[in-house]
């Protein structure tokens, strides 16, 4: 009895045309659901690899010398402080330039601009430097800004990285403020507040999270980059405050450590990458608990 109703089931299925397509269907979804996972998994290997390597080589650099001292010539003991120091102010004063033209530009985009030569004008220009490499932008900022004063300096280098914030926090805001539902905006038209209020109050506060996402994927991707600071900033052994001279950071302290066939130069440059795994990995888990908490 259970072979005939089988039989009579793998009949069904080879004559009746929707039940071949149903199974053609379970066949793709079971292909491209296992393509997915392999995918997902061989990102996922390599990505912890990254992360083993990084925590196992990196703490046995870790020392109070390493935020104390002065970055050391070979064979000596030493440390990151100017190096810490020095990328913390550029990273810093670039977000704090980069962000507020951003969140205007990424405004102005989303509210002002949809449909206007301007608005389509800026979003191709900003297309252009979110895809444009950070080598670029670090030799374009050298002709304009190096070459005319003379002299590296970490201005230079604050406005190198500026120019990468600001288009990732456009296109983060305008994104953001484009997936708020136009019924808010309504409602608070329709009680009589201004358009600049509604942005204000309405859908910035809405897509607070976002914006702020945008804003830490920028801190990140600026917190590692090394090709700009190399043709603006360039480096320093020493101490200093003063941005309108060389000035040391994290980044290529890395790079010029961990090509040096010297050992403790390399292990601070491990030193180095775990700091700045760890700061970025911290910021993050910082603000999506504040946020999370607000909300």
């Amino acid at each position: 009895m259970k072979a005939a109703v089988a039989e009579g089931v793998a009949l069904r299925a080879r004559t009746d045309p929707r039940a071949r397509q149903h199974a053609r269907r379970k066949r793709v979804n079971a292909i491209a659901l296992t393509l997915s996972l392999m995918a997902m998994a061989f990102g996922l290997f390599w990505l912890i690899w990254i992360l083993i390597e990084t925590v196992r080589l990196g703490v046995g650099g870790l020392s109070l010398s390493l935020f104390t001292q002065m970055t050391p010539p070979p064979q000596s003991e030493g440390g990151l402080a100017n190096a810490i120091f020095g990328s913390a102010v550029m990273v810093g004063l670039a977000t704090l330039i980069g962000t507020p033209i951003g969140i205007l530009a990424g405004v102005y985009l989303a509210e002002y601009g949809q449909r206007t030569w301007l608005g389509n004008t800026t979003r191709f220009i900003n297309d252009i430097l979110l895809a444009a490499p950070s080598i670029v932008i670090g030799l374009f900022i050298y002709a304009v800004v190096v070459a005319r004063t003379k002299t590296f300096s970490g201005w230079a280098g604050v406005l190198a990285l500026a120019l990468i914030v600001i288009p990732v926090v456009i296109r983060t805001t305008e994104n953001m403020l484009s997936l708020i539902p136009n019924a808010l905006r309504e409602a608070a038209y329709a009680l009589g507040t201004p358009k600049w209020r509604v942005i204000g109050a309405i859908t910035l506060k809405a897509a607070r999270a976002g914006v702020i996402t945008g804003v830490l994927l920028a801190l990140a991707r600026i917190s590692g980059e090394t090709a700009p600071l190399l043709f603006t900033a360039l480096s320093n052994q020493f101490w200093t405050s003063n941005l309108g001279a060389p000035m040391a950071s994290l980044p290529v302290t890395i790079f010029k450590f961990a090509m040096s066939p010297y050992e403790n130069w390399q292990q601070l440059a491990w030193a180095g990458v775990f700091l700045i795994t760890l700061g970025v990995l911290a910021l993050n888990i910082l603000a999506r608990t504040f946020l999370r908490n607000k909300d």
